[in-house]
């Protein structure tokens, strides 16, 4: 049996094809869905979906959004998304060290907050790069 996901930011369709397994980073930790999984909607937060094809594992960082999981089919709606191949790792690595120096020197709450925010998502992007070297 074979789930069908789709994977959807606003600008485009990110992925939609069937899949054997998914590990999906939600706000309340991760959640494995196999075939006959529950019925559930959840929130997704800042992190990878590892996606099982037989005996591979592929990944994607997600940036927040949610999910709707019932009847074999998972549609992930998010700001963005890239697929782990499709991520640079020196460019990824370059962000990573801006993000951190960002956050650094932010000053006040709002530059706090968007620097862990950055901070968060240039984490991502490596370790989605990370998974599959």
């Amino acid at each position: 049996m074979t789930l069908n996901l789709c994977v959807l930011t606003p600008n485009r369709i990110v992925w939609d094809s069937e899949v054997k397994e998914i590990i999906l980073s939600t706000n309340s930790g991760q959640v494995g869905v196999l075939p006959n999984h529950a019925p559930i909607a959840t929130a997704v937060d800042i992190g990878i979906l590892r996606i099982r094809l037989k005996d591979q594992w592929l990944t994607m960082a997600l940036m927040g959004g949610f999910a709707r999981i019932g009847n074999n089919e998972i549609t992930v709606l998010v700001n963005d998304a890239e697929k782990g191949s499709d991520i640079d790792p020196k460019e990824a690595l370059q962000t990573l060290e801006i993000a951190e120096a960002n956050l650094r020197k932010a000053e006040g709450k709002r530059q706090i907050i968007e620097a862990n925010l950055a901070l968060r998502r240039a984490r991502t992007r490596v370790e989605a790069v990370n998974a599959i070297s």
